[in-house]
């Protein structure tokens, strides 16, 4: 059977959580797909990614769960591969489909709650960049997408390492309002940081899951899996 590693940044100060809660997603992604066996492995875990790739065959495929194709992407996950003949595939945040399967679970949270798009407001919370205008660049299309998808009254981008804060697009909103952390997987910046801002801009509404956790994306992340092998 051919096989597969999510990849995601985890956490450098504290590696085993996050590194537990990446193998927790692919085991999820695993049991949606009967073509590939799903692994993973974080670039913070000191020599987990590359014991991984050691012991798997050679047309082992890599999927970054990132939200863009930014220097993780390009630069160091590409570093550490070295010279293993194994493909990168591209990351989650720039798939042409996430906007369309991010707005069918948001459709399904409107309908659940029986609340009206049109009278419900959307507050997509992103990591931005203090270096990079990529990652805001990203979230911005991706939220800009979502909006010719699903008619909320509003769609507020903020952002955890550049402005506009996320307590900034989040304040001044009442009860019927959602917040999408726009991020891969949940972290610490999505344990710690959405919430903390959230807080400071008193939000009422729902927080949902980070958008790599709703179950239309698993699905997704399952089949372009199978078919990086199709194509290969």
């Amino acid at each position: 059977m051919p096989h597969a590693i999510i990849v995601a940044h985890g956490q450098p100060s504290d590696p085993e959580p996050a590194e537990a809660a990446l193998a927790d997603f692919a085991a999820k992604v695993d049991a949606l797909t009967t073509d590939v066996s799903v692994h993973s492995a974080t670039l913070a875990a000191p020599g987990t990614l590359e014991g991984r790739m050691d012991s798997l065959p050679e047309d082992t495929v890599i999927y970054p769960l990132f939200m863009a194709k930014g220097w993780f992407v390009t630069s160091a996950l590409p570093k550490r591969v070295g010279d293993r003949n194994l493909r990168i595939l591209d990351p989650l945040g720039i798939d042409p489909e996430l906007p369309k399967l991010t707005a069918r679970a948001l459709h399904t949270t409107l309908s659940d709650k029986r609340w009206e798009a049109a009278s419900t407001d959307l507050v997509v919370a992103a990591h931005g960049s203090g270096r990079s205008r990529n990652p805001s660049a990203v979230a911005a299309e991706f939220a800009s997408k979502l909006g010719q998808l699903v008619s909320f009254n509003s769609i507020r981008v903020g952002f955890v390492e550049e402005a506009p804060p996320i307590a900034t697009a989040a304040t001044g909103l009442g009860v019927q309002a959602l917040c999408l952390p726009f991020f891969a997987c949940t972290g610490g910046h999505v344990l710690e940081d959405v919430p903390e801002e959230l807080g400071r801009a008193e939000f009422k509404g729902v927080v949902l899951p980070v958008v790599g956790e709703l179950p239309p994306i698993q699905l997704q992340i399952a089949k372009k899996l199978g078919l990086a092998y199709q194509s290969a």
